[in-house]
C-alpha cells in the first residue's frame, strides 16, 4: 500500500511538475540560443578582426606575443583587476568594496567578477558564508514577518464593511506601488546616471541582482574612469538587503491583493444581482414586502 501511494503521488503530482520544469528549461534554452548566438558570433568575428588589424599596425609583434598579452589581460580580469586605466585605479578591497562583496556572499548573489585569491581569504569566505547565508535568510524572514504584521487587518478582511475593504485594497496597492518605485525604479535610474548605462541596463542589473542571479556582466562601482563617492558601493549593498526584504514581503502580498480584488469584484456582482430592483439599507438589501392575500 505505501508503495502504491508513492507511485500515485509521483504520477499525479511530481511527474507533471517535472515535465513542466524540463519543458520550461528547453523553452528557455531555445529562446536564448535564438536571441544570443548570432550576436556572440558577430562579437567573436569583430574581436578576431581587431586582433588582425592590431598585428598589421604593429608588425614588431607576432600572433603568439599577442595571444600571450590577451591571456595576461584575461587573468587580470579573472582576479578582479580591471585592465583599463593604470595602477592608480581604486582598490577592489577597500572597505566599501569589501562591504559590498560581503553582502553579495551572504545574499548568494555572487557576481563572479571578484573573489578572494589568497588561501586564507578563500577559507574565511567558506566559513563566513556558512554562517552568513542562514543569518541572512533568518533576517529577511523576520523582517518580512514584521512588515506583514502591520497588515494584519487583511486577515479580518471579510468581517469589515465594504467601504473599509475597498480602502484597504487601495492602501495596499499604493503601498506596493510606492515600494516598487523606491526599490525597482528609482535605483536603476541612479545607477544608469552614475554608471553611464541606459535605463533598461540599469533595470536589468537591479532585477538580476535582487533575484540573486548575479551574472556579473553589470556591477556597480567598477569603472576606473569614473570617480565614485566612498560610500557608493556600501549604499548599493544596503539597497540589496532592503530590496531582498521588500521582495520577501511582496511575494505573498501580491497574490493576496489579487485574491482580495477578485473577491470584492465577485461580491459586488453577487450583491448587485441579488438587489437588482430593490434599494439597499446600510449596505444590505431591503427585505421585500410579501403581499398578504385577502
Amino acid at each position: 500500500m505505501p508503495h502504491a501511494g508513492l507511485c500515485s503521488c509521483w504520477g499525479g503530482q511530481v511527474l507533471p511538475l517535472l515535465l513542466a520544469y524540463v519543458c520550461y528549461l528547453l523553452l528557455g534554452a531555445t529562446v536564448f540560443q535564438l536571441l544570443e548566438k548570432q550576436a556572440e558570433s558577430q562579437s567573436r568575428d569583430q574581436f578576431q578582426f581587431e586582433k588582425l588589424r592590431f598585428l598589421e599596425n604593429y608588425t614588431c609583434l607576432d600572433q603568439w606575443a599577442l595571444e600571450q598579452f590577451v591571456q595576461v589581460i584575461l587573468e587580470a580580469w579573472m582576479k578582479g583587476v580591471n585592465p583599463k586605466g593604470n595602477s592608480t585605479n581604486p582598490s577592489n578591497w577597500n572597505f566599501g568594496s569589501s562591504f559590498f562583496f560581503a553582502g553579495t556572499v551572504v545574499t548568494t548573489i555572487g557576481y563572479g567578477n571578484l573573489a578572494p585569491r589568497t588561501e586564507a581569504g578563500q577559507v574565511f569566505c567558506v566559513f563566513y558564508a556558512l554562517v552568513g547565508i542562514p543569518l541572512n535568510v533568518v533576517f529577511l524572514n523576520r523582517l518580512g514577518t514584521w512588515l506583514r504584521g502591520h497588515l494584519t487587518t487583511l486577515e479580518r478582511w471579510e468581517d469589515q464593511p465594504r467601504r473599509s475593504q475597498l480602502l484597504q485594497i487601495l492602501g495596499l496597492s499604493l503601498f506596493l506601488t510606492l515600494g516598487t518605485l523606491v526599490i525597482l525604479v528609482f535605483p536603476p535610474m541612479v545607477f544608469s546616471h552614475v554608471e553611464g548605462w541606459s535605463f533598461s541596463e540599469g533595470f536589468y542589473f537591479a532585477f538580476i541582482t535582487l533575484s540573486t542571479i548575479g551574472f556579473g556582466d553589470y556591477v556597480v562601482g567598477t569603472d576606473p574612469s569614473k570617480h565614485y563617492i566612498l560610500v557608493y558601493r556600501s549604499l548599493a549593498a544596503i539597497w540589496i538587503l532592503l530590496g531582498l526584504a521588500w521582495l520577501a514581503l511582496i511575494l505573498p502580498l501580491g497574490p493576496l491583493l489579487l485574491q482580495r480584488c477578485s473577491q470584492l469584484w465577485l461580491l459586488s456582482r453577487g450583491l448587485g444581482l441579488k438587489v437588482r430592483g430593490a434599494p439597499e439599507t446600510n449596505g444590505l438589501p431591503r427585505p421585500q414586502k410579501i403581499p398578504i392575500s385577502a
